[in-house]
């Protein structure tokens, strides 16, 4: 019969294994709203302007939209690039920091 130290291990092995199949993939979307027509921000009806999905094996996907500008050139969004940007930053660390704390969590069980 395991005992509480056993118990205590398969339980945060679980959840370690839950959290890091639902952090496999970092996406982080990028939404704006156009307020040009001067009308009110309904934040429901944002579309979306980037989205940058980086899975734990290091494989990267960015999409960003881009429009033809004069000459026929494509042309981006340089500030909401950014705004992404700095978004995608902060996802990151926070999710160094939680697998971090998740793999300290897991030492101090196991005491190493």
């Amino acid at each position: 019969m395991p005992n509480e130290i056993e118990t205590a291990l398969r339980s945060t092995a679980t959840k370690i294994a839950q959290y890091v199949e639902d952090v496999a993939a970092l996406t982080v979307e990028t939404k704006y709203l156009d307020l040009s027509d001067g009308g009110e921000a309904n934040f429901e009806a944002a579309k979306p302007g980037l989205r940058t999905i980086i899975r734990l094996d290091g494989d990267c996907e960015a999409i960003a939209p881009m429009q033809r500008g004069q000459g026929g050139n494509l042309e981006s969004n340089t500030d909401l690039i950014e705004l992404h940007q700095r978004n995608l930053n902060s996802a990151i660390e926070y999710r160094a920091r939680m697998m971090g704390a998740l793999l300290e969590a897991l030492r101090s069980y196991t005491g190493r």
